[in-house]
């Protein structure tokens, strides 16, 4: 498999979670939601979620030819660092949102890590390195 081949399937497989992040609160709310109640009793989180199913569907629509939406996979890769970042520090500082240590925080690193790591490998024309 080409590292352009994984890129792509990454993009449509980290966009698919992204325009699940509703649903994963509700099944996993300590882990993905920020509030407590129903993930959809918060105006806010509703918002973030809209916010992530928009880029989920752009991600999945880059799919299609990474290389040309280079800005977007970027875009996904440091936002998602910072927001990881950020909910990190309010994690720590409140233990009622410790399960996000163990959920969403760690989706973000892995989604920052891959798109840091694969797009400039694509851009290079590398392969996919065998262990």
């Amino acid at each position: 498999m080409t590292v352009y081949r994984l890129l792509q399937i990454l993009l449509v497989a980290f966009g698919v979670v992204f325009c699940l992040v509703g649903p994963l609160a509700m099944v996993w709310p300590s882990g993905w939601a920020w509030h407590e109640g129903p993930p959809a009793a918060s105006q806010y989180f509703m918002m973030i979620v809209g916010v992530y199913a928009t880029l989920g569907v752009f991600m999945i629509l880059a799919a299609r030819d990474p290389l040309r939406h280079a800005s977007l996979i970027w875009f996904v890769a440091v936002s998602s660092a910072v927001h990881a970042a950020i909910m990190a520090v309010q994690s720590l500082e409140a233990p009622m949102h410790h399960g996000h240590l163990l959920g969403d925080v760690p989706a973000l690193l892995l989604v920052t890590i891959a798109f840091a790591v694969l797009l400039p490998m694509a851009q290079r024309g590398e392969a996919v390195p065998t262990p």
